[in-house]
């Protein structure tokens, strides 16, 4: 005990990680992996667990892998989701293949973790709507349309002619950059949310311009599989107009509720005692952000997340600061204390490297990686520039919208089920590896440059 309290906390933590990783080593071999070919062994007749007991052991190991792992993170000056992306690669099958462990008796949880990681990222959304200062994200209106419109034409253009160079068809082509278009607020979100700079300028900017982002990027994807499924033939202009009216009609209807009707629906709530009491307005305000995300996929087209940020926008007005917090409280401890760090870790779970053709791609993958982080960087960044923000300001931007994330994974995933994309083929490594790489690089890149805003405004502060 006295060695341990003469050492540093960074210390402890780094010890603790890698004891972490060593303890995660040893309990893989002693699990024993199972063979995926094999029948699953049923938990009948006590030879076994059943899936519930399984999932409790899994959900215990990646919300102690995640906590150690973003602590870690935190101690080494890095925002704590970069830890946790970085032990869900560890523990999926790049290295540990976790879920295929003997202990688990071979239920198959993927499906189950990835709905809970589903989850924990639509309540990410909803919490971070909640605490949005309405009246700052209408003053970047114009930077969203210019830099969401920008930063998503940039990087299908040009990941799309390299793609195309590199000897695929120009639908394919066409669609990796699609791919490579999609944005997730959610992890740079995150990352704001830790240094403090979520409700500056350039956070209201980011989520105003992922709402942009995620509309374009769904048109882009409906019309690349319908000039697909056309054999690249004539395109049914009819269904693509009828797609965005579709999502414009849902976008302006649900922020018309959520601005006007949920504020004074939770209000009325609130005064019934019987409803209210005992955390009753937490209920209501998580049902309202499952229910906000379900119509954005059902109803609207696009992506849940959108629905349930929207929700939170709505209750971001409430005039019951006492009702807000009550709310925002109970989310958050949900949130962070389970289902965000387990969307976090599943996406490295879902990232395979040991497959990966290095022999034959890694220079392929090099470029699109390059070209992956500078047309985000560049066209975010000039649309900006062109909406009214300054270099720096611009500059912060394009950097928050790099990382791709779970939206990459899911546009990845529809070209698959479309037949765009074959998972045996170097393309879809590539896009997986460059999907990977921009979501884990974008926490530590973010830090940076808005710590180098923090070193430019200093003296200035001091010396006055």
């Amino acid at each position: 005990m006295g060695f341990w309290k003469q050492i540093s906390t960074n210390s402890r933590q780094r010890l603790l990680f890698a004891g972490l990783l060593v303890l995660l080593m040893m309990l893989a071999p002693a699990a024993g992996a199972v063979d995926s070919s094999a029948p699953v062994v049923a938990a009948e007749g006590g030879s076994g667990i059943s899936s519930v007991v399984a999932l409790f052991l899994a959900i215990g190991i990646i919300l102690t892998a995640a906590r150690i792992a973003g602590s870690t993170a935190r101690a080494l000056g890095q925002p704590r989701v970069l830890g946790e992306l970085l032990i869900g690669v560890v523990l999926g099958p790049s290295v540990l293949n976790m879920l295929q462990w003997g202990v688990f008796g071979g239920h198959d949880l993927s499906s189950v973790i990835h709905e809970l990681a589903e989850i924990g990222v639509l309540l990410l959304m909803f919490n971070i709507g909640l605490d949005v200062h309405i009246k700052e994200l209408a003053k970047v209106g114009k930077v969203a349309l210019f830099a969401g419109f920008l930063g998503v034409i940039f990087p299908v253009i040009f990941s799309g002619l390299i793609t195309f160079w590199g000897g695929y068809e120009w639908q394919t082509a066409l669609f990796a950059g699609v791919v490579l278009a999609a944005t997730s607020v959610s992890i740079s979100a995150q990352v704001l949310l830790e240094v403090g700079h979520l409700h500056s300028r350039v956070g209201n900017g980011l989520l105003a311009t992922a709402l942009i982002d995620d509309v374009l990027t769904i048109i882009l994807v409906s019309l690349t599989v319908a000039i697909t499924g056309a054999g690249g033939g004539a395109v049914d202009i009819a269904q693509l107009g009828g797609i965005v009216l579709r999502m414009s009609l849902y976008i302006g209807v649900a922020f018309a509720i959520s601005w006007w009707v949920v504020p004074q629906l939770f209000e009325w709530l609130a005064k019934r005692p019987n409803i209210a009491q005992n955390y009753g307005m937490a209920v209501w305000g998580v049902a309202l952000a499952f229910i906000f995300g379900w119509s954005a996929e059902a109803l609207g087209g696009v992506a849940a997340i959108t629905g349930a940020f929207i929700a939170g926008v709505g209750l971001s007005r409430l005039n019951n600061q006492e009702m807000k917090r009550e709310i925002g409280s109970a989310v958050s401890y949900i949130s962070y204390a389970f289902v965000v760090p387990i969307f976090f870790i599943n996406v490295g779970l879902q990232i395979d490297l040991s497959n990966f053709p290095w022999g034959d791609a890694w220079f392929f993958a090099l470029v699109m990686l390059g070209v992956a982080i500078l047309t985000k960087i560049i066209g975010a960044g000039i649309g900006g520039r062109l909406g009214g923000f300054n270099n720096r300001e611009a500059l912060q931007l394009g950097v928050c919208m790099v990382s791709r994330g779970e939206v990459g994974l899911i546009v990845a995933a529809i070209g698959v089920n479309n037949g765009i994309l074959m998972p045996t083929d170097p393309l879809f490594s590539v896009l997986f590896l460059t999907i990977l790489l921009t979501t884990v690089l974008t926490p530590p890149i973010v830090r940076v440059v808005f710590a180098q805003r923090k070193s430019v405004e200093k003296p200035a502060t001091t010396s006055v």
